[in-house]
């Protein structure tokens, strides 16, 4: 591999003088620039970005640390974050933690000593103190999708709203015995679905009834329990809102097994208009979650801070959520998109 010094031979220049030629920091005559451009080209030089950046105090990197690869809410978000990063100049790392912390940390470490300029976070949650801590310390951190209240920097979606709006819609269009399929409750994003879901139901004098909901559902299977259970309780909804689509999936497979239709007997809606949601049987209404929008806010936020020279107070960006209709629900509004949270 060609280093600096064989660069200076070719060129009749010192090592020093390429470098201020290569940085653009310091002015050098144009005769020595373009000796030094016409030596680069020729032995196809490639600056060694690690050492640059132990020189500069910056790699032009950031890391991007997911809790699961396989879930299809991160492809939109990572699109959108590399899209940003590319404009700016950044590479982006990333990090699959499975949602365990311990791995987590081991990845902060591991990034940190690789000189990365800022983190992106999507897996914060209560026992999230490392976080915490690399705020206080300065390091610029981002959240999204999830956040720790307003203690750090995050991009979600306004998650109480969404809950709120969808069980409004279900409401309006005649339901009333509405029963959730929630997440887990250690997550902030589910346990303001579910306040949403409360309030639009008090909101509309619905008594709320416990034999109707489920928490702590991950995947479709657990979906498709889910509704088996509410319905061994002797319970029969009208309608269902699952707050992920994947939950949303299991719960029309589940019905379809036990002779129920969608909608005509019990309709069903999800919340974040994944690819699979159009391609169900019937095709899903949903809460469609910006995720590419997230991604490119988290990272603007993220080079913003990094860019930064002074501690910035965190901001919190909630972004709505819209509601797309499709004949899960009601065929007459099939397609229809409708904003909410503003």
């Amino acid at each position: 591999m060609v280093n600096i010094k064989e660069v200076a031979e070719r060129a009749g220049v010192s090592p020093s003088t390429v470098s201020r030629a290569l940085s653009g920091r310091v002015a050098v005559s144009p005769e020595t620039k373009e000796k030094v451009i016409r030596a680069v080209r020729e032995l196809n030089y490639q600056p060694n970005a690690l050492a640059k950046g132990l020189k500069e105090g910056r790699s032009r990197t950031i890391g991007l640390i997911i809790p699961n690869v396989r879930n299809l809410v991160f492809p939109a978000a990572i699109k959108g974050i590399t899209d940003v990063a590319k404009k700016y100049g950044y590479t982006v790392i990333l990090c699959n933690t499975d949602e365990d912390i311990e791995t987590e940390k081991a990845y902060v470490d591991n990034l940190r000593k690789r000189l990365v300029d800022g983190l992106i976070f999507s897996t914060a949650t209560a026992a999230s103190t490392h976080i915490l801590e690399l705020k206080e310390q300065g390091f610029p951190v981002v959240l999204m999708i999830r956040h720790l209240e307003d203690k750090v920097d995050a991009v979600i979606v306004d998650n109480y709203r969404g809950g709120y709006e969808a069980t409004q819609f279900l409401i309006q269009r005649g339901y009333r015995r509405i029963a959730f399929v929630n997440g887990t409750l250690e997550l902030d994003l589910y346990r303001q679905r579910f306040a949403g879901y409360q309030a639009a139901l008090a909101e509309a004098g619905i008594a709320y009834n416990e034999d109707l909901v489920v928490h702590g559902t991950r995947d479709w299977e657990d979906g498709y329990r889910a509704i088996l259970t509410i319905l061994e309780r002797g319970q029969e909804p009208d309608a269902v809102f699952a707050a992920s689509d994947p939950k949303a999936l299991g719960v029309i497979k589940a019905l379809k097994a036990k002779g129920l239709r969608v909608p005509d007997d019990i309709a069903v809606m999800g919340y974040d208009n994944l690819d699979m949601s159009e391609l169900m049987d019937p095709p899903l209404t949903t809460m469609a979650q910006p995720f590419y929008e997230v991604g490119q806010r988290a990272a603007e936020r993220l080079i913003k801070l990094i860019n930064s020279k002074r501690k910035n107070k965190p901001m919190v960006e909630r972004l709505p959520a819209q509601l797309l209709v499709r004949s899960s629900v009601d065929y007459g509004l099939a397609g229809q998109v409708i904003a909410t949270g503003k």
